[in-house]
Parts: structure tokens; sequence; C-alpha cells
């Protein structure tokens, strides 16, 4: 799969972010809000939000079992409440999961709104690089991982970023910075042109603060 439309879920939360970031690597963006627009995208992004607000939005415009088609053949990437969604089980009976990768989560496993932080991740992508700026806004946490799951960075010896072939999950907001390294690694999991610039990593010295 060589570049294509990335879809963006604009249903809600910080998804206008993740299309800034995509433009920036120089990727063509599709806003995501029905079956049709999905369908013009090789790839799609969950958005950080509020998930019992996303899972009403997506079972009211029927997208729920699009994208979960989707995830069996495209590659997904979640942030945050894209984290809750992406999972296989969490403990709010509001929020459907989508499946998309095998492991549990909780929400705001790190607090309420007012405790948000920011942490420096050790990412597990490519070796000797500086720390990733982590936000973290009423982030949730894996806690329970299938085997098949890779954990790329950890806060407090628990997994933040994690991997499941093509699909990735992160508790934090990359969005939020000017560090594009999960991002592009994201895309080099599919990606031909973005596997070659991979080993390079560019603009990560430039951290956007919360």
């Amino acid at each position: 799969m060589v570049n294509g439309t990335i879809g963006v879920l604009a249903l809600q939360g910080a998804f206008q972010k993740h299309i800034e970031a995509l433009h920036a690597l120089g990727r063509k963006t599709q806003q995501v809000r029905c079956h049709e627009e999905l369908k013009r995208c090789v790839a799609l992004i969950i958005p950080g939000g509020e998930s019992t607000t996303m899972t009403r939005l997506l079972q009211a415009g029927r997208l729920t079992n699009s994208i979960k088609t989707f995830a069996t053949k495209h590659p997904v990437m979640g942030t945050c409440a894209g984290m809750i969604l992406m999972s296989s089980a969490t403990d709010e009976k509001k929020v459907e999961p989508l499946h998309i990768m095998d492991f549990q989560v909780q929400r705001n496993i790190y607090g309420t709104q007012r405790e948000s932080f920011t942490a420096n991740l050790n990412l597990h992508i490519k070796a000797e690089e500086p720390p990733f700026c982590g936000i973290f806004i009423r982030a949730p946490g894996a806690t329970k991982l299938n085997r098949r799951i890779t954990v790329l960075a950890e806060y407090q010896e628990r997994p933040v970023l994690i991997a499941q072939d093509h699909h990735l999950a992160a508790s934090f907001h990359p969005e939020l910075t000017a560090d594009n390294r999960i991002h592009r690694y994201w895309l080099s999991l599919f990606d031909e042109d973005a596997g070659k610039e991979s080993t390079h990593f560019k603009n990560y010295a430039s951290v956007a603060k919360p």
C-alpha cells in the first residue's frame, strides 16, 4: 500500500490536529463522517474526544460495523478515546469497543481533567532517540494485553503506546505536539514510502507545550 488518502474520524474530538500532523508529513486526508467517506481511505485515525459520545455518534451514523469491517483489511490508529474504542473490552458499559486490537482498557486511569500531565516517554521504535513528550488528558490505560500486542512505550510501568500488526493505539495525544515520530511510525507499518523514511524521524526536536 503506497500513500493514498488517510481518513480521520471527524464526529467529535481533536480530529483537526491529526489532519494537521498528516499534512505536515505530506499526506492527503479525508474527514470521515459516513461510510462513503470511509471507502475513499486506505487507513483511519480515531482521535481523542469523549468515548461514550463517540460511541453514540458511531451508532447514529451507522459507522460502527463499517469501521470494524474496514479494520480487518486496513490500518487504524487511535489516540486517547480512540484507544478506548479500538480495544476488545472496557470498564465503561456505555462504550461499545470496536475489537480492532486485542487488549482491555480502563477509562481515566490517570485521573480527571485537572490531573492531566505531560511525561517524557522512551519510544521502543528506534534506538538512541530523544524521549517523546506525551500529553495525557483524562487518559485511558491498557490493563490486559494479548500476546499479539507489542508495547512501544510505557509510563509508570503501564503500556501507553501499543501496536498489533498495522494498528496502533496511544493513551496520550501525539497530535498535540510538533513531534511527528508516532504518526510517521504508524504510516511506516503499511506505507512503502513512509517505511523508507522511518529511520529518519525528522522534526522531533520541536515539541509543542500543552
